[in-house]
């Protein structure tokens, strides 16, 4: 009766918001079965037919847990059979929110696969309940960076949870790590189940000045200061210790491409790859996923506005910052906008803005600002640009023969149409926002709210 009661409010709550439009129901459901039930997580995952996947890291996320779930539909599993958390509710109350949209009103739900992307911090949460946990399970570990540093802490703090629950796991355990991020790798020896690593070896992708965002970057096993083959972005490349016998461990899942742009998308393809050979899908029936695969909400997701493209590239800390512009100034834009919020899916510090290096922008590039921190994106902006080029104004064209490259924009539908009006109709006008500016972006180009 107490199950029966938790999942009918939790309906009741996911099919207020939606046609209220306020939200997917995302999270409270799962807030109230937690709230009367703490181990309810490990009672829905136990009646899993298959396996569960759970997708951990800081960034990459969301794009690899649906490009994971895109190859199991396309290599013949039912979709009815997938339960997914694709709204991006990560937390534990959103996990427990996706079982329950997907249970009866007794609790029973008919899944052979769940796939969770996980907030790194819910990790050790989710970890900590399925010890005893006897089906498939495959936890995927991407990448730690700082992020949020008022909610997480460094990145050892969260690295050191996960190593404590990883030590705890029994019975058909799989972990796919990342191999270039030496904090991801160095977790492989707290694996006591099969472990595989993925990695790109492209050495002409090789940053040839390293990045202001940087953080493991010193030996775990002897605290001696790591060297680098190449550096790929961040603290992500071919990594050794000239110290003691640690290094980058030979990748056994490497060389695989999706339709998406970016290294740091290869990176997520290959963990999707990782899992898919783990769940002995073929490698023809994983090319063809890969090939036909359509973005995630807000990553490189696309628009066409009066027969001008948009495309947005969601960009929530230094390092997926640096890799998304990267992305963006190979297809060479005339215009990029910049949306900066602190709300909390965004983190209410902001002062992580002073890591990314804007100095890669071209002074050719016009640089839009918007958000509600508009002020400390356009300072920083400024500060990146030599005062001969660096200027402000408010949604008016470039003026006199000095050049404006930074045009500040406090309201973000303005922001957007400005941009629209800066390039022509074989141009693209790309946005890069925080997370919650992300859902704003969306929804003013005919989206609606995610959670």
């Amino acid at each position: 009766m107490k199950m029966f009661l938790i999942i009918l409010i939790g309906k009741v709550i996911i099919y207020a918001s939606r046609l209220l439009n306020i939200g997917n129901g995302g999270t409270w459901p799962g807030e109230i079965a937690l709230h009367f039930y703490p181990k309810v997580f490990s009672y829905f995952a136990g009646q899993i037919n298959k396996s569960l996947i759970l997708v951990a890291g800081t960034n990459g996320k969301t794009t690899t847990s649906k490009l994971i779930k895109h190859i199991l539909i396309q290599s013949g599993t039912d979709p009815k059979k997938i339960i997914h958390n694709e709204s991006g509710a990560n937390l534990v109350n959103g996990l427990i929110s996706s079982f329950i949209q997907n249970s009866s009103l007794t609790g029973k739900i008919y899944c052979d696969c769940a796939i969770f992307e996980v907030d790194e911090a819910s990790l050790s949460q989710v970890l900590e309940q399925l010890t005893n946990f006897r089906k498939k399970l495959v936890v995927v570990l991407l990448n730690l960076f700082r992020d949020q540093l008022d909610r997480y802490g460094e990145v050892d703090t969260i690295a050191g949870k996960w190593s404590r629950y990883l030590q705890k796991l029994q019975g058909d355990f799989s972990v796919v790590l990342n191999g270039d991020d030496p904090q991801i790798a160095y977790l492989g020896n707290s694996v006591l189940g099969k472990k595989y690593f993925f990695g790109i070896n492209k050495p002409e992708k090789f940053l040839k000045t390293g990045e202001h965002a940087t953080d493991s970057t010193y030996c775990l096993n002897c605290s001696h200061k790591l060297q680098y083959k190449g550096i790929y972005f961040s603290h992500i490349g071919i990594w050794f210790c000239p110290n003691c016998p640690a290094e980058r461990p030979t990748p056994q899942i490497s060389g695989w491409r999706s339709s998406l742009l970016g290294l740091y998308n290869e990176y997520n393809t290959l963990a999707a790859v990782g899992v898919a050979k783990i769940l002995a899908i073929l490698d023809k029936e994983i090319k063809r996923s890969l090939n036909n695969f359509k973005p995630a909400f807000g990553r490189q997701e696309e628009y066409n506005i009066a027969g001008k493209k948009i495309k947005i590239f969601l960009a929530k800390n230094p390092a997926g910052f640096n890799a998304s512009l990267r992305t963006v100034l190979e297809n060479k834009p005339k215009t990029i906008l910049l949306v900066l919020n602190d709300r909390i899916p965004d983190g209410r510090d902001v002062s992580w803005i002073w890591d990314v290096d804007f100095e890669m922008i071209p002074k050719s590039v016009k640089v839009i600002v918007s958000g509600e921190r508009v002020y400390d994106m356009a300072l920083r902006i400024k500060y990146k640009m030599k005062p001969a080029c660096a200027g402000r104004q408010s949604n008016n064209p470039p003026t006199g023969g000095q050049m404006k490259q930074l045009i500040v924009c406090e309201d973000l539908k303005k922001a957007i149409n400005t941009g629209l009006k800066s390039i022509n109709k074989s141009d693209t006008l790309f946005i890069l926002p925080t997370y919650s500016a992300m859902l704003e972006v969306r929804k003013i180009l005919g989206g609606r709210k995610i959670l």
